[in-house]
C-alpha cells in the first residue's frame, strides 16, 4: 500500500486539474462580448458583390463600379480574412488596390488590422450592436506611414444571410474624411 504521504500530491494536482477544466469550460459556456461579435462575423464567409459609392467622389471609383469582398474564415477559426477589390478585376497587386484586412480576437477584445494599399495598417476595436446585426470598429493606432491617410473606422451591418452593407472611413491628410460604402450580396 501507498504511502498518504505519497498520495496527497496526486490527489492535489487531480483537484487542480478538474478546476482549471472546470473553469474553462464555464469560459466557453458563457461567451464574451467580443466572442460574440467575431462569431457574428464569421457568418460573413463567402464572396460578396455590390456596388461601391464613395463621398466625397473620387475620380478612379466610377458611378456604378462593383466591388467583391471575400471572407474567409482561416487558422482554425482564430482568424478572418476580408480581402477587397473591384469586381472582375486580377490580382494584380502593382496595378490594382487589393487591401486584406485582418480580424481576430486578441483576448476579450475583437481586433482588426487592416493592411492598406497606402503601406499603413491601421489597428481598430470592435464591438456588436444591441440589436446583433452591426459590428462597429473604432480607430486604435497605426503602424507604418501616413503621409496619404489611414483606414479609421468600420461598420459592418448584417441584414440577412446573403445581404450585408460594409461602410469603411479613410482619414485623408488633413482629418479630411473619405467614406466608401458597399452594398453586398452574397455570390456563392
Amino acid at each position: 500500500m501507498k504511502s498518504p504521504r505519497f498520495l496527497l500530491p496526486v490527489v492535489l494536482l487531480s483537484l487542480t486539474r478538474l478546476a482549471l477544466a472546470q473553469s474553462h469550460a464555464q469560459e466557453f459556456l458563457v461567451p464574451s462580448d467580443a466572442q460574440k461579435s467575431f462569431d457574428t462575423l464569421k457568418t460573413l464567409a463567402g464572396t460578396w458583390r455590390g456596388p461601391i459609392t464613395v463621398d466625397p467622389g473620387r475620380e478612379d471609383v466610377k458611378k456604378g463600379t462593383l466591388g467583391q469582398v471575400t471572407m474567409r474564415v482561416t487558422s482554425r477559426g482564430n482568424a478572418l480574412v476580408h480581402e477587397m477589390q473591384e469586381a472582375d478585376t486580377p490580382l494584380d497587386a502593382a496595378k490594382y488596390d487589393h487591401p486584406v484586412t485582418m480580424i481576430y480576437l486578441d483576448g476579450d477584445r475583437l481586433t482588426l488590422i487592416h493592411y492598406c494599399d497606402a503601406g499603413n495598417r491601421p489597428r481598430m476595436t470592435g464591438k456588436l450592436a444591441p440589436d446583433g446585426t452591426k459590428v462597429e470598429f473604432d480607430f486604435v493606432d497605426l503602424s507604418g506611414g501616413n503621409q496619404y491617410g489611414h483606414m479609421y473606422h468600420v461598420l459592418f451591418t448584417i441584414i440577412d444571410a446573403n445581404h450585408h452593407i460594409e461602410d469603411w472611413t479613410y482619414m485623408m491628410p488633413g482629418d479630411k474624411a473619405m467614406h466608401a460604402h458597399m452594398d453586398l450580396m452574397k455570390n456563392n
